[in-house]
Parts: structure tokens; C-alpha cells; sequence
């Protein structure tokens, strides 16, 4: 029987920054729901002048309820545009507001949302956005297409997008609505859904509003986009600190991407035989991925040494399926074996989230486990003896007994808070003020410290007797208890070290969002494309409605 990777294999952050889009990737359910469940898309407002400034609204509306993007378009001065969290101005700027807007709910959005932080919105509204041009392509695509002629592909394909989102908040921040007040929305149950259709319609707002800067431009001669280069073209995102602390804020969470993805790699590992259908949809997959990869840049030097590894793995896996082994006995077990013996990780996991595309029904259920709504409110068992909660702690992070805590090497960072932004970041703990205001964000430090101080206590005693005299240790037995039935909630590795790598926990939660492209910017930040080949929602139909994230062979 063929089970789940264990934890110790999966939760190493050089193998959570290897991780790639797949089937359960949320933006990928997101378009499969919207197609299955026919919504249906209307532009209802388009105000924008002669200068690109103005605002619009586009409308959704599934079987129960409608949403509206409300967008702001704004004139911005080139040494204004900045994609730093700590940008007071911006191109473009968005709401999602819940149902549809009259206008009066535009006036009061028209206030606050061209503000962001600084602003505020209400519970009517489900998440709060910018964006900003590439400006590279920008005026490129502009200018072709008010002269009648579409843009250059190479340009295109070396961006990938024509603006680049900063934030995209939800979950009740500035203001609006808090995620339990619409989790239990059908729509919305799965991680990230309110998020990620901002962003889906926000690329539909910027195919349309560079469509209409070029016929302001070039008058009669403009012409619209090609469909099929507009399906080229995604919304970027630039991606920072901030989100790195979240995996580790939110373990069951994290657990259950995890261990749905793991569980789809088990089950389609245990197929006996594949049919001549599920090969063929694997090697045609396979060949646009090669597309997709060509396409991918990056100059930060890890990430231009991971991809010329990749596409040496391409090559090794394409003389690979030449040999014929899908057509052998057990074969996906023999691949996935055979990748891990002779791929990179970047090349292992690419295989592993191949693999499950031939198989929607057992893999895509799984895409229901992926939430968790208990997760605020699990409880610390203060009954637990102190000899369960040592082989809890030692289960969970045996592995950091391992690490001198003494060196400065293995605690040279510490994750704090910035007072002028409220943006979690990672200074260096000798060389600034900042451990009075360190985070509890290295779960594997702390847990060596809290074995060390259970060694004198008596087995059999309840932890809630060693936690009144050691309080600090209180979340440190949480996560352990946590693990007992969330195994893949912890990352098994040092997050203070002199050599973490936050990248590595940018990309393993953009790669459940579906991102695809990432091109890091410094070991702190890295950039993406999102929905890059997904259709527009006059495309979108249960044919075009999943695969679009591999990019066809011959465009």
C-alpha cells in the first residue's frame, strides 16, 4: 500500500519552494465552479476618460448571489508608481462588493478605496485591491494596437502581464467583511475565493481598459486584442513578507493543503495500469508544460539555477516516457520513483502535480478538505500528561534537538512587526533592536526550549501544571497537540536561520493560489503571474474552464 509522503520528506522548505500549481490549486476550482455553475459576467459601468481616469463596474452572478468588482482607474505619474507595501498611489485600485453596487455605494468607494490603508470600507465590501502597470508593456501594447497591429509575442511572453497587483486584502481588513461571515458560502467555502475572483475580474477591467487607451490613441485604426494573446497575458502580483508568516500562523490550515495534495499523489501512485487515454493526457500535458517552462524568467540567480535544472529534468523525463514507462505495470508509482531518483525537487514535484491532471475524480474531491473553520477555535488540553505532550514535541520537532540554539548562525533572524505599515518582517537579531518584539514565528527554537524545560517534570503531571509556571510556552504545546491529527502543519526547518530562504513560503502558498512564473526579486519577495491562458468570461466554458494554466504547444 502506497501512503502519503511523510512530513519530514514534504515540509522541508527547499521542497515547499519547489512546489507547483495543480489540480486543487485554488484559482483552477474557482474557474471550474464558475463554468459548472454557468455565472454569468456583465460590464454594467464604464466611466473612463480620455486620460484612462475613471471608474468601472463589472457584475458576476452564480446560482445564489452576485459580486461586483468596483474599479478605480487613476492617472499616475511614472515616479509615483511603486510596488512597495509602503505606495500611497497607485494605477488602478478595487473593491469586491458583495451583491451590486448602486450610486451611492460607488460615491462612498470613490472615497476610500483610491486610499487603500489609508481609507476605509465596509462589511458590504469582500476584499480591497491595487494594481500598477508594467509599464514595459504598457505603452508597447498601447501603441501596436492603436496602429492597428497586435502587440509582439516576445514581448509579451518575457511579461506575461499587463499590470502587477501589490495587495489583494480580505478577511475583514480596513474594514471589511470578516471571513466567517461568508465562509459558508458554497462559492466561497475553498481557501482564497473572494480573493481570487477580485483578481479574475480585475484582469477582464485591464484587457478593456488597454483596449480602450489604444482606440483613444489611434482612433478608427485601433483594433482589440487577439483573443488568443490576450489569453496570454495574466495579472502579476508582487509578493512580500507579508505573507510568509501565514503558514506558520495557520498549521491546521496548512496541514490541509498539504495533506490533500499528498493523499492525490498516494492515490494515483496506487493506479495498477494507466489507459492509453490517461497517457496520452499526461504526454500532451507534459509537451505544453515544456511551452510553459520556455516562457518562465527570472534573474534572481537561485531561481535562474532552479529553472536550467528543470529543464534539464524536462529532457531527462522526455526520454523517460519515450522508454515507454507508463505503459508498464504500476506505472505512475515507477515514475514518481524514478523522479526522485534522478529529478531535482523542482523537477520531482513538477512530475507529482502532472501526474494527478489524468484523474479529476480522485483528485478534485479533495479540493473539500482544503478549508478548515475549526482552526480558531482548537482548544489547548491542559488534561495532557507531561509524557504526552515530550512525544508530541518530540514528533513533531525531534529533528531541532539537532541544532545548536547557541550559534548565531542557527537564531540570526527574527520575525517582528512594522509599526508604520502593521507588515510582519524579518531583521537581523545582533545587528538590530529588535528581539524585545520577535514574533513566535520559529516554532522548532521554541520547542527545543520547551523539552528542555519539561526534562525535571513528573510524567504523569497535566501540562496545565507546568504551563502556569512556564506561560511561554503555552503556544508551543498548542502546535504540538496540533500535529497529533494535522501532520503536514508544521515546516521542518529553521525559520530564524542566517540562511532561511522566505521565498520558500511565498511560493509554497502561491503555488495552492495557482500561480505559476515565479520570478523572486531578492530572497524576500518574488513576483507572479496569475490566470495567464485562462479564458475571459465570454470563453469560459466546462471545456476551457480548467487546463488553461498549460499553455498550448503551438500558439
Amino acid at each position: 500500500m502506497i501512503e502519503r509522503r511523510p512530513a519530514r520528506q514534504v515540509m522541508r522548505l527547499k521542497r515547499l519552494g519547489s512546489l507547483h500549481q495543480c489540480r486543487l490549486s485554488f484559482m483552477r476550482q474557482l474557474t471550474r465552479r464558475m463554468a459548472s455553475e454557468n455565472w454569468t459576467f456583465e460590464r454594467k459601468v464604464f466611466d473612463i476618460d480620455a486620460a484612462g481616469v475613471g471608474h468601472a463596474v463589472y457584475t458576476t452572478t452564480g446560482p445564489h448571489r452576485s459580486y461586483s468588482l468596483v474599479a478605480f482607474a487613476h492617472d499616475l505619474p511614472d515616479d509615483m508608481r511603486s510596488d512597495r507595501v509602503i505606495a500611497t498611489a497607485w494605477d488602478t485600485t478595487f473593491a469586491l462588493f458583495d451583491g451590486t453596487p448602486t450610486a451611492g455605494d460607488v460615491a462612498r468607494l470613490s472615497k476610500n478605496v483610491p486610499f487603500q490603508e489609508a481609507g476605509r470600507i465596509s462589511e458590504s465590501e469582500l476584499t480591497l485591491s491595487r494594481a500598477n502597470r508594467s509599464m514595459r508593456l504598457w505603452s508597447h501594447v498601447v501603441s501596436t494596437l492603436a496602429d492597428g497591429q497586435q502587440p509582439d509575442l516576445a514581448q509579451i511572453e518575457a511579461v506575461g502581464y499587463l499590470m502587477r497587483t501589490t495587495a489583494v486584502y480580505g478577511s475583514g481588513k480596513f474594514g471589511a467583511a470578516d471571513r466567517a461571515t461568508y465562509a459558508e458560502r458554497s462559492e466561497f467555502q475553498s481557501p482564497f475565493q473572494a480573493e481570487l475572483l477580485t483578481v479574475y475580474l480585475i484582469r477582464w477591467f485591464v484587457r478593456d481598459l488597454i483596449e480602450h487607451m489604444a482606440r483613444i490613441q489611434g482612433g478608427a485604426s485601433a483594433v482589440p486584442l487577439a483573443p488568443a494573446i490576450a489569453r496570454q497575458l495574466g495579472i502579476g502580483n508582487s509578493t512580500g513578507l507579508g505573507m510568509a508568516p501565514f503558514l506558520i500562523n495557520h498549521p491546521v490550515l496548512f496541514n490541509n493543503w498539504i495533506m490533500a495534495r499528498e493523499e492525490a499523489i498516494a492515490r494515483v501512485r496506487r493506479i495498477p495500469e494507466a489507459s492509453p487515454l490517461e497517457v496520452s493526457t499526461f504526454e500532451s500535458l507534459f509537451a505544453r508544460t515544456n511551452v510553459s517552462v520556455a516562457r518562465w524568467r527570472s534573474e534572481h540567480p537561485i531561481q535562474v539555477e532552479k529553472l536550467a535544472d528543470l529543464r534539464r529534468d524536462l529532457g531527462e523525463l522526455e526520454a523517460k516516457l519515450a522508454d515507454g514507462v507508463l505503459n508498464q505495470k504500476d506505472p505512475w508509482n515507477s515514475l514518481y520513483r524514478w523522479s526522485e531518483e534522478n529529478l531535482s525537487e523542482e523537477g520531482q514535484e513538477l512530475v507529482a502535480s502532472l501526474m494527478l491532471e489524468a484523474y479529476p475524480e480522485l483528485t478534485d474531491g479533495l479540493a473539500s478538505c482544503m478549508t478548515d473553520a475549526r482552526e480558531d477555535a482548537l482548544a489547548l488540553d491542559g488534561s495532557a500528561t507531561v509524557a504526552q505532550t515530550r512525544g508530541q514535541l518530540e514528533t513533531a520537532f525531534g529533528w531541532a534537538k539537532e541544532v545548536d540554539w547557541q550559534e548565531q548562525a542557527h537564531c540570526a533572524r527574527a520575525w517582528y512587526v512594522s509599526e508604520e505599515k502593521l507588515e510582519p518582517r524579518l531583521g537581523e537579531r545582533f545587528q538590530e533592536p529588535i528581539a524585545d518584539y520577535e514574533q513566535p514565528l520559529a516554532p522548532a527554537r521554541d520547542a527545543v526550549a520547551a523539552l528542555k524545560d519539561l526534562e525535571n517534570w513528573t510524567p504523569d503531571a497535566p501540562i496545565a501544571e507546568f504551563l502556569e509556571t512556564h506561560p511561554e510556552h503555552r503556544h508551543t504545546v498548542r502546535r504540538a497537540q496540533v500535529v497529533e491529527f494535522a501532520p503536514y502543519s508544521e515546516i521542518q526547518d529553521n525559520t530564524i536561520s542566517s540562511e532561511v530562504m522566505p521565498i520558500d513560503m511565498l511560493r509554497a502558498k502561491l503555488s495552492f493560489f495557482g500561480a505559476t512564473h515565479f520570478d523572486p526579486r531578492s530572497d524576500r519577495w518574488v513576483r507572479i503571474c496569475m490566470y495567464a491562458g485562462a479564458p475571459y468570461p465570454e470563453e469560459l466554458t466546462s471545456e476551457t474552464s480548467d487546463l488553461w494554466v498549460y499553455p498550448e504547444a503551438t500558439p
